[in-house]
């Protein structure tokens, strides 16, 4: 082939492609096209707003690593441990005090010497961590406290799985973030992994996953959910769910079958059920919480206090096979006792004796610092005391409608998470026909129990104090002195610029006068000191801004920083244009702390004077 051909063969594939090129221009540039194209952005925009899509790929792995982990510590008490060691108990009932002291002191070895801080494990530590270390769990300790988890449990202590299997999750779904941010993982979505991990913890150790999606979204607070984990919760916990049950199986783990019936004198039966279980719930939760609070503060060795918890669990074990033996027994992890409670034939006076001891023994095994959690011993006793109730009180033939209302009840009273209460009824039982039951006691029980808690450190939610703040305007604690920052200035030259007093941690951003965004103290901390001086602001910027005017209401502007569109802070502009100061979340909860501490000064400045 000769030059000339080439070249004419270049020039024809140069005409096709403009020529072409004029006809995509042409269908592009269509009048419609121009105006309806802007509006389908639009609409994707705000349907992907929320960017659900890396969810779809973060929250199955969430779920798959959960399950398995989880699925290995059920093996190792369920199958492996547990059943040996209570065949021992029941065998030689002189072994249960030497065992179960042995068997706490080993925990509070392992808390003492591997773990920075031994007081802090299980539920309360991802609560915590969820509150105010936004989702960051310190794994150094991780396989420290599942090990101290199993000698707890596995060697008799009145706890089960639901500890070491929230914990477990809560801390690989925080340990995922830090593998994971490449793909655009924000603060905020740390304590998301974490309440995600915690859901798939819970849903594959109690084979039951929209409990444990429910549980772990009211957990952290007492009067609200974490509404910001539902979708990938959802998605996790199922997950995780499948992983487990693919190796274990997918049966419900108290399943039971009773009449599926009930009568309206037995919605009127279950709110007084729900009545004197919520008073129960409270003299326990109360009596908890003051011998937790104590042990804590003991200055001894902390095996020492696990001993002292180890041995007097077993006496709470003795006593009860003293006087009733057989196979029943309130301690371990008690699976098979709700097995026993449900489809056996009790008196009404070894039920309750079975109740209080076993309060007593959850007690000692957690409030001297054993590592696990008490789900099951509160789902267990309200089980033992609704059966009491229908024999006693209601004289029902079948006592299995008021064992899973009393069952609902108590862990709603004690954990504060009446959802979750009564879909774990429902999911972990197989009484399906008694939620509406269930609903109404863990209700009234949640009522009547009031803001007691076992955990120490759930929280009232923000939006229940944020009413203090009725129609005050954002005019009344924005942010005057304003830093701000050009964008062509290094990090290095912005932190000099920052003030140690600033009550804020969002600066606007300019380009000589225009507005480009916003760069917050996050951002600037996860820049390497090394590259302060090369890299640029403008590089950091997050352009989320919105405007609102001096008189816009408070809770207003926080509904704007903590919606579906999140800001990082709130520009005040008056109706002129010009901008007067700005609003972040700091800004707001400092005023909210000012305003309740200003009552308090006042009142000091009086007692002074007299």
């Amino acid at each position: 082939m000769g030059l000339a051909e080439t070249r004419g063969d270049e020039q024809e594939i140069r005409m096709t492609g403009m020529s072409e090129g004029r006809r995509k221009g042409r269908l592009v540039g269509h009048p419609l096209l121009r105006r309806y194209l802007p509006l389908v952005h639009e609409d994707l925009v705000q349907v992907y707003a929320r960017d659900l899509r890396k969810w779809l790929v973060l929250a199955p792995i969430i779920g798959a690593v959960t399950g398995l982990a989880i699925t290995g510590i059920a093996v190792v008490i369920l199958r492996k441990m547990w059943p040996d060691v209570l065949g021992y108990y029941l065998r030689h009932h002189w072994a249960i005090v030497p065992g179960l002291t042995g068997g706490m002191v080993l925990t509070g070895l392992i808390m003492q010497y591997f773990t920075p801080d031994p007081d802090e494990h299980s539920t309360e530590e991802i609560i915590r961590s969820y509150h105010e270390h936004q989702g960051d769990i310190d794994l150094r300790p991780f396989f420290a406290k599942l090990l101290a988890a199993v000698t707890t449990v596995g060697f008799g202590g009145s706890a089960a799985l639901e500890g070491p299997s929230i914990y477990g999750g809560g801390a690989i779904g925080s340990w995922l973030w830090t593998r994971l941010r490449r793909m655009g993982l924000d603060a905020r979505d740390r304590r998301i992994m974490l309440i995600s991990g915690a859901a798939a913890g819970m849903s594959a150790v109690f084979h039951a996953p929209l409990t444990g999606i429910v549980f772990a979204l009211e957990m952290p607070y007492r009067d609200d959910l974490a509404h910001e984990a539902l979708v990938p919760s959802l998605i996790a916990s199922v997950v995780s769910y499948v992983t487990l049950t693919s190796f274990l199986g997918a049966e419900p783990l108290f399943n039971f079958i009773h009449a599926t019936r009930y009568t309206r004198q037995d919605l009127y039966w279950s709110a007084l059920e729900g009545v004197l279980i919520g008073l129960i719930a409270v003299a326990f939760v109360v009596t908890f919480r003051r011998v937790r609070t104590y042990f804590v503060g003991w200055g001894v060795p902390h095996w020492v206090k696990l001993g002292i918890g180890g041995l007097l669990t077993g006496l709470c074990g003795e006593a009860f096979l003293y006087f009733y033996n057989g196979p029943l027994v309130p301690l371990g992890p008690n699976y098979e006792a709700v097995d026993m409670i449900l489809a056996g034939h009790h008196g009404t006076q070894q039920l309750l004796a079975f109740s209080g001891l076993k309060l007593l023994a959850t007690i000692f095994t957690l409030g001297v610092g054993g590592v696990s959690a008490m789900f099951v011993p509160l789902f267990l006793t309200g089980g033992a005391l609704g059966t009491a109730f229908a024999q006693m009180i209601v004289h029902a033939p079948d006592a299995g409608l008021y064992a899973a209302v009393g069952m609902a009840a108590f862990i709603s009273a004690g954990y504060k998470t009446p959802l979750a209460a009564a879909v774990f009824v429902a999911e972990a039982t197989g009484a399906h026909a008694f939620i509406i039951p269930a609903l109404i006691g863990a209700a009234v029980a949640y009522a009547v129990s009031g803001d007691a808690s076992a955990s120490g450190d759930q929280r009232l939610h923000e939006g229940v104090k944020l009413q203090e703040l009725t129609e005050t305007p954002v005019s009344a604690v924005m942010q005057t002195q304003l830093i701000a920052a050009q964008g062509s200035m290094t990090v290095a030259e912005f932190v000099h610029t920052l003030s140690p007093h600033a009550h804020h941690d969002a600066f606007p951003v300019f380009d000589g006068h225009r507005l480009l965004g916003a760069v917050t103290l996050w951002a600037v901390l996860h820049v390497s000191p090394e590259k302060w001086r090369t890299t640029e602001v403008q590089g950091l910027i997050d352009g989320r801004i919105a405007r609102v005017s001096p008189d816009c209401d408070v809770r207003e502007a926080l509904r704007l920083l903590l919606g579906e569109h999140t800001h990082p802070m709130l520009l005040v502009v008056s109706d002129a244009g010009q901008m007067q100061g700005i609003v972040t979340k700091t800004d707001i909860l400092h005023a909210l702390k000012t305003r309740r501490e200003a009552p308090a000064a006042v009142k000091l400045e009086k007692s002074v004077a007299v």
